[in-house]
């Protein structure tokens, strides 16, 4: 019926175009109902005007003030039916404008709530899954955060280890094997010693 932007989820769509179609035509009921009390205005005023033009012109034309009276009290009575006849058309389309008025309602409410229904189901579920994103990007922020005193302790400990190993593998070797030749010569010393005690 409309077009939407891509972004207009399906739900949004239907519920939008079952508003729309209920509105247009609650607005069709009442466009009509104002019509015909508009017609009938029309045609009451027009039926009123005539009524006096004639009796205006029978007083213009009596000479006699007894006929005057006979042509006033005459014109007074269909003018009285008149506006009766009115007020029962008046009556009637009152009536027949909230018939309409409740049969389009009838039309449109089941299929108004229906979709009022999907949309809050479709609101609901997007709302559920912007919460669980929420949660889990709030767990994986919990989850990378560090202290950063503890990163600081962190980092010293790794440059710690980073130089140990720099030594092991570098001049730490030479140390090794020198401290492997002292043992090894303390080892003969200590042998001689006891060759010579004995």
């Amino acid at each position: 019926m409309f077009l939407f932007s891509p972004s207009v989820t399906p739900a949004v769509r239907s519920h939008l175009n079952a508003q729309a179609a209920f509105l247009n035509d609650m607005n069709k009921s009442l466009s009509r109902a104002y019509q015909e009390l508009c017609q009938l205005n029309i045609q009451l005023g027009q039926t009123l005007l005539e009524e006096s033009t004639i009796a205006g012109h029978q007083l213009l034309a009596t000479d006699r003030p007894n006929e005057a009276f006979s042509i006033a009290a005459s014109r007074a009575q269909p003018a009285s039916e008149k506006l009766r006849a009115y007020g029962q058309h008046l009556a009637r389309m009152a009536a027949d404008a909230q018939v309409d008025i409740s049969r389009v309602a009838e039309q449109h409410i089941q299929e108004t709530a229906k979709t009022a229904r999907t949309l809050a189901d479709e609101v609901a579920r997007v709302a559920a899954e912007e919460t669980d994103r929420s949660l889990r990007h709030q767990e994986e922020t919990l989850k990378n955060f560090r202290d950063p005193f503890q990163q600081g302790a962190w980092r010293g400990e790794m440059a710690a280890h980073g130089t140990m190993q720099h030594a092991g593998n570098g001049s730490g070797g030479a140390d090794a094997a020198s401290f492997q030749g002292n043992v090894q010569s303390a080892g003969q010393q200590a042998g001689v010693k006891a060759a010579k005690a004995g």
